[in-house]
């Protein structure tokens, strides 16, 4: 407030000062005009035949002039710069001295000539002329106006007040605006530059309350939308810290205890022995894919996730999952059924190894959380330029609330089913880098169903 108050009132001092130097010199030029054509006018009325004849003729003259009506002094000077003759009568024989009167009467330059200044024997302000009476071009007398400027420096004074009350009147228009201003914007702006504080030092959730519906309304709602995410981030966080935590713990509890009990020959009947190695297999197994999991994400949010791209027939790719895991699923009681598409697919640019794991993973999950229905469906079809390939499972579903979310990181919602939360983000990222879209939804009469549409070639 100080430093913009500062910069307006500097700049309104230089405006009325140069307005005061513009104004003041308009009105003293053109009173100097004024003077001047008068004098210069009087000249030339006055004809010099001769001394006596000159001065009885400016004695006649003075005379005639109406006193009071006047709003100067006409004075009629010798060669010597001694007044002769004054319309006030009371300057006759005195030498005034002022800069004009030599300039008039100077031998070697006659020239009408102007001065500005204070009277030497009264102290007033005034401005005088003074224009010389040539013969011969020598200065044999003059003639000099001289006027009072205590009107004109009202005058100058009143307009200089009155520039300076309009500079006056725009500051302070400027400071209560500058007033708003703060109030508007800079108070709501530190409130949430306090507020943003507050949540980079760990208050998640913090919400500002919205008092404008324009910018600052607009920074508001990000600020409250930002701080509602960091939140969900940060809940979601700790839950998946939390789930990979007894993840991870009940794989390795159960290798480890069979690997003990194995080791230590408390079970000796070999049926035991290789159903414990089947079971340490097996959770050896989900480790692994838990970890490539974690680290396919870790590549992704780091940038170092790349595709092997080359041609591949993605109806083959897809029968390979489905065969890898129709065998798996028929000892868990699952049917997987799948139905081809007769017409044919020209080769598609895309990452089989990939794709692959998009797959599995999506087979996987509809085992997890639709195996309950004991049936899973997989289809492959074009439409138009698009290979469409679903996956569908006679579960229980998906709540509705919570299908916009299931593909973000972490987020695991009220499913029960053992995973770290960053399957489907994973399978959602590979699918976007081929250029394609997964979906997913709830299919009528029951279950889940996932879309995966990918472009093939022409």
């Amino acid at each position: 407030m100080v430093n913009s108050i500062s910069v307006v009132l500097f700049t309104i001092l230089l405006a009325v000062t140069a307005f005061s130097v513009a104004i003041a010199g308009y009105y003293y030029e053109n009173m100097r005009t004024g003077l001047i054509s008068q004098a210069e006018s009087l000249i030339t009325f006055m004809r010099y035949n001769s001394e006596t004849e000159y001065y009885q003729s400016a004695s006649a003259y003075v005379s005639s002039q109406s006193e009071g009506k006047q709003k100067f002094e006409l004075q009629f000077l010798d060669e010597e710069g001694l007044v002769r003759f004054s319309s006030i009568g009371l300057m006759a024989y005195t030498a005034p001295g002022t800069p004009d009167i030599f300039g008039a009467l100077n031998p070697d330059s006659p020239t009408t000539a102007s001065w500005t200044g204070r009277d030497p024997s009264t102290g007033e302000h005034i401005m005088a002329v003074s224009s010389p009476q040539l013969v011969d071009g020598r200065p044999v007398a003059a003639v000099r106006f001289v006027t009072s400027l205590s009107i004109v420096d009202r005058q100058i004074i009143t307009t200089i007040l009155a520039a300076l009350a309009v500079g006056m009147s725009i500051l302070s228009m400027i400071y209560f605006s500058n007033l708003y201003f703060v109030r508007s914007i800079v108070d709501p702006v530190a409130g949430i530059t306090d507020t943003a504080k507050r949540i980079a030092a760990g208050s998640y959730g913090v919400q500002i309350e919205k008092k404008f519906d324009d910018e600052i309304g607009d920074l508001t709602d990000a600020i409250n939308d930002m701080s509602l995410k960091i939140k969900q981030s940060e809940k979601m966080k700790s839950e998946f810290i939390s789930s990979v935590s007894h993840e991870l713990r009940t794989p390795l509890t159960a290798i480890n205890g069979w690997a003990e009990t194995i080791m230590q020959g408390e079970v000796r009947d070999a049926e035991d022995v290789r159903k414990g190695m089947g079971i340490i297999v097996s959770e050896a197994r989900r480790l692994t894919n838990m970890v490539e999991e974690l680290l396919e994400f870790s590549r992704i949010e780091d940038g170092r996730f790349t595709l092997s791209v080359e041609p591949i027939d993605i109806k083959a790719e897809l029968e390979d999952a489905v065969y890898t895991y129709r065998e798996f699923f028929r000892r868990e009681g699952i049917e997987l059924s799948h139905t081809d598409c007769e017409e044919e697919f020209p080769p598609m640019n895309g990452d089989p190894e990939r794709l692959r794991q998009v797959f599995c993973n999506l087979l996987d999950n509809a085992a997890k959380h639709g195996g309950s229905g004991k049936r899973i469906d997989t289809a492959i079809c074009r439409a138009g330029e698009e290979a469409v390939i679903t996956i569908r499972d006679y579960g229980p579903g998906i709540p509705e609330e919570e299908l916009p979310h299931v593909k973000y990181k972490f987020y695991k919602g009220s499913s029960k089913a053992r995973g770290s939360g960053i399957g489907l983000a994973v399978c959602d990222e590979i699918v976007t880098r081929h250029e394609g879209r997964l979906d997913i939804g709830n299919a009528g009469g029951g279950g889940c169903i996932v879309t995966i549409r990918l472009p093939i070639s022409a």
